[in-house]
């Protein structure tokens, strides 16, 4: 009788099964720093400042680089240093009250959303799309055009800019979750929606709305910026970085400091905040890929 010999093969683990490419660890590292900087310039600037704010301190407008000046002069002679170190904090400070309160404000509202009876989620899901439709800046110019420009009106402006991306974004979040097995104990037994809502669904979603609040932030910072360099964000003898870009936009033909290093400020800032995002990102994907 015929034996019938079968060789097995050996198995090869498939490494790449759970495994969440991602970019360079240096590139968080250096995303976090930079946001820390910042953080601390915008803590710390106006105390760290050579020289008055408004005060003229050199004859030559528009000035190069120097020891005296480490960031040149602007338009009147003023030290760009002392001005970026004391507009950081306008331009931080605003963006991360404002995005806290977008993401607060839109995440409170699609917790509403999924514990509350249907009538009142199609109530609220359609006004934040009534607003998402309205693009940020349009309405930003609106509110200006129609309250004038102050501190309290640009942060209510961002909010209401930035709220509804931030619901739409934790509502998808706390639908799946409230579809879950733990959840559906939680109703079962009697739970109020507050508590299923505060302690079942949000502690699930919480790193995800913290990404989304840095995402947020970055979204914020350009915002105000722009409407700074318009002419309708913080008025003088306040300024941010955008301000400082377009009250200096004179010396753009000359190349002249006073113009590149704000742009420069806002550049580092905003990408200074995307890394640091992606990392935190791509973390939270490599430890959900090893579950």
């Amino acid at each position: 009788m015929n034996k019938l010999i079968v060789k097995s093969m050996p198995v090869t683990p498939d490494l790449s099964v759970g495994k969440v490419s991602n970019g360079p660890s240096w590139l968080g590292l250096v995303g976090a720093a930079m946001c820390f900087i910042w953080l601390l310039v915008a803590v710390f600037g106006p105390w760290l400042a050579p020289h008055p704010v408004g005060e003229v301190v050199s004859d030559n407008v528009f000035d190069s680089l120097s020891a005296a000046y480490p960031f040149g002069t602007d338009y009147l002679g003023r030290d760009m240093l002392s001005r970026i170190l004391v507009g950081a904090r306008f331009t931080v400070g605003l963006a991360l009250v404002a995005a806290v309160l977008a993401s607060g404000l839109g995440t409170s509202c699609a917790l509403l959303s999924v514990v509350s009876p249907k009538w009142l989620d199609e109530i609220i899901s359609r006004l934040m799309d009534a607003f998402i439709s309205i693009p940020s800046k349009m309405l930003a110019l609106i509110m200006v055009s129609a309250f004038g420009s102050s501190v309290t009106l640009l942060i209510c402006t961002a909010v209401l800019s930035y709220t509804p991306g931030a619901f739409r974004v934790a509502r998808s979040m706390a639908v799946n979750i409230e579809a879950l097995e733990y959840v559906q104990v939680a109703r079962t037994r009697g739970e109020r929606r507050l508590y299923v809502a505060c302690m079942e669904i949000l502690p699930n979603m919480l790193n995800p709305v913290l990404t989304d609040l840095g995402l947020r932030f970055g979204y914020i910072v350009l915002l105000l910026s722009g409407m700074s360099f318009l002419g309708l964000g913080v008025q003088p003898p306040d300024a941010d970085l955008g301000s400082l870009v377009r009250e200096n936009i004179g010396g753009l033909n000359q190349g002249a400091p006073a113009i590149v290093i704000p742009a420069l400020a806002i550049g580092t800032l905003t990408i200074g905040v995307n890394l640091f995002i992606d990392r935190l990102s791509s973390r939270r994907g490599r430890r959900s890929g090893g579950h």
